[in-house]
């Protein structure tokens, strides 16, 4: 179970922390990438060690999910 009180988690932890309170699967090599190429969460460095705000991490959850739909032809690309 990961402490949900932290206030900055490492990269290794964001992925339960977005499943667990968003239910966004996602991996650790999909952040690895993410870091390098763009359009992942924001972090901090302590150092070389990435560190992910769980308000920064709430923020880009959000922006992945869409609004309720009641049926696929709603989706929004």
């Amino acid at each position: 179970m990961i402490n949900l009180g932290r206030p900055r988690l490492r990269r290794s932890e964001v992925p339960g922390y977005l499943f667990e309170k968003h239910g966004i699967p996602i991996a650790v090599a999909t952040l690895n990438k993410m870091a390098t190429t763009g359009g992942g969460p924001a972090m901090r460095y302590a150092g070389r060690i990435p560190l992910y705000d769980v308000e920064d991490l709430d923020r880009w959850a959000e922006q992945r999910l869409t609004n309720p739909v009641g049926s696929t032809s709603e989706k929004v690309a």
